[in-house]
């Protein structure tokens, strides 16, 4: 199958922000400064008190032995007793006069003892108690009872008997105090979490999610933006305007409100908004559209609200809006007559930008790749009245693209930005961007010291074409495959076109299992109806290849016959390039599928003028299909060994092709324009 066209901290002032007490009202705390989670803090806090219980119980217990009862009447029996107190009737605690030897160590000397013809190891001596010690009483003592006559005569004035404590107000008092700490704590979390969020009821939904610029060394300038030269100038005016508004006030000059940024995806809308905080010497706030949006009604507009207020506390400031379109889309249209929080938080945008109460020190920019979506009302002189296009970039800009994301990058010698500025037509800064990263990794992965330029062209083949799947065909399928691509890179090679031949593959990669790589010569934002007839036999040759040599159809030509359809039918219904129809457009109803008009928008010709525009979409078809038939006959021996070259080398450049093909269509007339 063809490859058609690829890929059609600014601080402030410290003194104004104390006055207008914006300064704390963001919850902007860089991540290496924010507190410890609070549910962590209260664990923690639990998990002490209980290391704390825990160490108060067992502290008097520390350094004293348990003894069994038994034996304490031996020890007192000896009179080796020193002191004795008794605590809640059953706990006696006291001291030895000499400690005496661990009964337990006794006991494992006298089983050693038997078994001393086993083992020539001598025995060690026997472990000694400390000199307190407490024990259990197996029940409560009794007043003038035989245990108190016992041991009143054997220790005297050093028997005590401890009324018993009540413990129950001390465990009262300590489950007060624990339960009081960890209300506060979950009270103190619950605080944190309401103001990380903005604060305000329900944790803060009305609050803005706004993040203010923070200036670092990281901050990007115009300077790390190319190829956008013309943007760069309207945008840098805004930035003047805010850092001297008396050059454009003494003339009477008042600065756009709003700035709309419209382009393709991938051609810097983001970087450029980045680029105006890193040059703006005024706060910048950013946010993304669906961050107003929630599940309750009216939470996306009171956000507004109290981002423009912020943002006016901090004035003159920037106000960034990233895919505006989220919340800007036409009003009232879609299945059910449209989302009410979103157009009321449409609605508010439109009144703080340009409603009863003017705002002229606020200016918001906004990033779309929709523009074609947006409600008109956004779109008026008074909000955003400036639309910057930021477009894909030309050579030139591809080249100073290449030159800023290889700054960091180690290059060969060989590497020629200039050629690879070429080959990459049609492609964005972040296609850019993703090929000299996959010629990095590239190089990594073979263990270079530096990127070469066949890395670059790995890359371009990767990103262009799709990665190499690793599977095995057969050899009728490759024939077929070797024949199919053939007929594109001939119909190529034989009508010029703007479109050059820059490599044909049969090696499967993405969902292909082949490909031919066509690039455009240079430039362009339009097309002739000469150009679409080269296109159409181009993407048919491969179709015709397969029909002429095998003389049967197979599946790989889908992709083609939906690409030449839609170029058919634009020819008829919106380009006019039917002599049949006529100057006249039609709407085929996949414009705006999603907005949900179709639905109440009718047909706007009728049944007769449908059944000519099919009558001439298949005649432009079935006329580029015999001309691409008629022209393979005639060149099948050129067919023939392109294809059989294609079969052994399984990929082709264009200075091969050329040694098969001899030289192409497009440079007949070169010698003549350089003599001229």
């Amino acid at each position: 199958m063809t490859e058609p066209e690829k890929k059609d901290n600014i601080p402030s002032d410290e003194k104004k922000q104390e006055e207008t007490g914006t300064s704390k009202r963001r919850g902007n705390t860089p991540p290496e400064e924010n507190p410890q989670p609070g549910m962590f803090r209260v664990l923690m806090f639990t998990l002490l008190i209980g290391l704390l219980l825990w160490y108060f119980i067992g502290l008097s217990n520390a350094n004293m032995a348990e003894i069994n009862f038994g034996f304490f009447r031996q020890q007192l029996a000896a009179d080796n007793v020193a002191s004795v107190i008794i605590q809640n009737g059953t706990r006696l605690t006291g001291e030895f006069k000499v400690p005496p030897d661990d009964p337990s160590s006794q006991e494992k000397e006298t089983k050693g003892k038997s078994d001393v013809a086993k083992t020539a190891k001598p025995q060690e001596p026997p472990k000694k108690l400390p000199e307190k010690f407490y024990t259990i009483l197996p029940s409560p003592i009794e007043a003038g009872g035989e245990l108190e006559r016992e041991i009143s005569q054997k220790v005297g004035d050093k028997f005590h008997i401890d009324e018993p404590v009540d413990t129950v107000g001390y465990l009262m008092i300590l489950s007060i105090i624990i339960t009081v700490v960890l209300l506060g704590s979950i009270w103190m979390q619950f605080r944190r979490t309401r103001d990380q969020l903005g604060g305000g009821p329900m944790f803060g939904f009305s609050r803005s999610p706004a993040k203010r610029f923070q200036s670092n060394e990281d901050a990007v300038t115009f300077k790390d933006v190319a190829g956008l030269e013309s943007v760069k100038e309207d945008l840098a005016e805004i930035v003047d305007f805010l850092k001297h508004p008396g050059k454009f006030e003494r003339l009477g000059a008042r600065i756009p409100k709003g700035v709309l940024m419209c382009g393709p995806p991938g051609t810097g809308k983001t970087l450029l908004a980045r680029a105006i905080a890193g040059e703006a010497d005024v706060p910048f706030f950013s946010i993304n559209a669906s961050e107003f949006i929630q599940m309750f009604v009216g939470v996306g507009a009171s956000r507004v609200r109290d981002m423009f207020d912020v943002a006016r506390g901090s004035a003159p400031s920037i106000l960034f809006i990233d895919e505006i379109d989220a919340v800007g889309r036409l009003r009232g249209t879609g299945i059910g007559g449209g989302n009410d929080e979103r157009e009321q938080t449409l609605n508010q945008i439109l009144s703080e930008m340009d409603g009863f109460a003017t705002n002229d020190i606020v200016i918001v920019i906004a990033a779309t790749n929709r523009p074609d979506v947006l409600d008109p009302a956004l779109l008026r002189p008074g909000r955003f009245d400036r639309h910057v296009t930021v477009s894909k970039p030309a050579q030139k800009g591809r080249v100073q693209l290449f030159e800023v994301h290889t700054k960091k990058v180690p290059l060969a010698e060989d590497v020629d930005v200039q050629r690879l500025a070429a080959m990459t037509t049609g492609l964005t800064g972040a296609d850019i961007r993703n090929i000299v990263n996959e010629a990095a990794l590239w190089a990594c992965r073979n263990n270079e010291e530096k990127v070469q330029m066949a890395d670059f062209y790995y890359a371009i083949d990767k990103i262009l074409m799709g990665a190499k799947r690793e599977e095995v065909i057969s050899e009728e399928e490759k024939r077929m495959t070797a024949y199919h691509e053939a007929g594109h890179t001939l119909m190529a090679w034989l009508n010029p076109g703007r479109d050059r031949i820059s490599k044909v593959s049969i090696i499967p990669r993405g969902h292909a299992l082949g490909v031919t790589q066509l690039i455009p010569e240079e430039d362009r934002v339009s097309i002739s109806q000469r150009e679409i007839e080269v296109k159409l036999l181009i993407s048919l040759g491969g179709r015709e290849a397969e029909k002429l040599v095998f003389d049967e159809l197979t599946a790989g030509a889908e992709g083609d016959l939906q690409y030449v359809t839609q170029l058919a039918q634009k020819m008829v219904t919106a380009w006019g390039m039917s002599s049949r129809i006529g100057p006249a457009a039609f709407r085929l109803g996949d414009e705006h599928p999603f907005l949900g008009k179709e639905m109440s928008t009718s047909r706007n010709f009728s049944d007769h003028t449908a059944q000519v525009i099919d009558e001439e979409i298949m005649r432009i078809l079935n006329n580029a299909s015999e001309k691409a038939a008629a022209m393979l006959r005639e060149n099948r021996n050129k067919l023939d060994a392109l294809a059989q070259a294609l079969e052994i080398r399984e990929e082709l450049d264009e200075s091969q092709i050329e040694q098969i093909l001899g030289p192409p269509a497009y440079r007949e007339n070169e010698p003549e324009k350089e003599e001229g």
